[in-house]
């Protein structure tokens, strides 16, 4: 039997993006545990969510992760709560990815412990999706977040739209939670367009997005960040191994020209696996028989 340490990766997000009080007290839990890693978290104002990035051992990263809800739940509520990006909770998800030395089946049973504890904790229903999904539906994110907080919380009580643990409602103000694992962690991707016609942006998020036609493994929207001049391709990415960044920022690039619009730039929201990253690098340079452990700092990571 393995003695070696297993550690899953966890990239929850809560439904706060711009109160800085609240974003701090959330993620506090995080913070100074022995077996978890707190490696971001990302603030997005429009959105008003936060997306965070934590690696642990699966003990200490349940109970960490548990201790982050109950701030959300305590601090954010979802009749007051406005943003652009869709959520249907306080603690809107916690997704989990196997990192080193676990299985996507253990992985998915933590997930199946640490939603049973938010419910009977916390009294908040729970959605499992990925590999934990009860039906083919729920493994999509978009399915399960239908109509958002407010239209999820008129149909909460009907068969189709009913939480898995909890009762046929939402939480009167932290909503609901969508635990889940799965295979691949998210990586966030916006793609930035010379432009502020954001209707130029949804055209071509609507483009990309694998429900009306694009990749399967991406979710996109077109929206304006208020701070920066230019609109933003925004993309949750859930697998770039199959799906790589290039091909991405290729596609958008290729639509923008329809436009007679240029691409300004690109940004990773949070952190990125050094693989995604180089399936770009050797696509771009052509590297044939390219290997990871070329790369020198590669070999101080184990």
């Amino acid at each position: 039997m393995s003695t070696e340490k297993q550690y899953v990766l966890a990239v929850p997000n809560f439904s706060d993006g711009r109160r800085k009080e609240v974003i701090e007290a959330v993620v506090e839990p995080l913070r100074n545990v022995e077996g978890v890693k707190l490696v971001s978290y990302e603030p997005e104002h429009d959105f008003n969510r936060t997306v965070v990035t934590v690696i642990g051992e699966p003990g200490p990263l349940k109970e960490a992760l548990l201790n982050m809800a109950a701030k959300s739940y305590e601090l954010i509520s979802m009749e007051e709560q406005q943003g652009s990006h869709p959520r249907i909770g306080a603690q809107d998800t916690i997704p989990l990815f196997p990192f080193r030395n676990i299985s996507i089946e253990e992985c998915a049973k933590l997930a199946e412990e640490i939603g049973s504890e938010v419910y009977k904790r916390f009294e908040v229903p729970v959605y499992f999706s990925g590999e934990n999904a009860r039906c083919e539906e729920r493994k999509s994110l978009a399915f399960i977040r239908k109509g958002q907080y407010e239209g999820l919380k008129e149909v909460a009580h009907t068969d189709e739209r009913k939480p898995d643990i909890g009762p046929a409602a939402l939480h009167a103000t932290a909503g609901a939670t969508i635990v889940s694992a799965d295979h691949e962690g998210l990586t966030a991707y916006n793609v930035f367009l010379a432009t502020e016609d954001v209707s130029i942006a949804k055209k071509i998020a609507k483009g990309v997005r694998g429900p009306s036609g694009g990749f399967s493994t991406i979710r996109a929207v077109g929206i304006k960040f208020p701070e920066r001049t230019g609109v933003v391709v925004s993309m949750n990415m859930f697998d770039c191994t199959a799906t790589p960044l290039y091909r991405a920022f290729s596609f958008v690039k290729q639509e923008a020209q329809r436009y007679g619009v240029t691409v300004t730039g690109s940004e990773l929201v949070g952190p990125v696996k050094l693989e995604h990253l180089l399936n770009s690098l050797e696509y771009h340079l052509g590297l044939e028989g390219f290997r990871k452990e070329q790369i020198l700092e590669t070999h101080l990571m184990e």
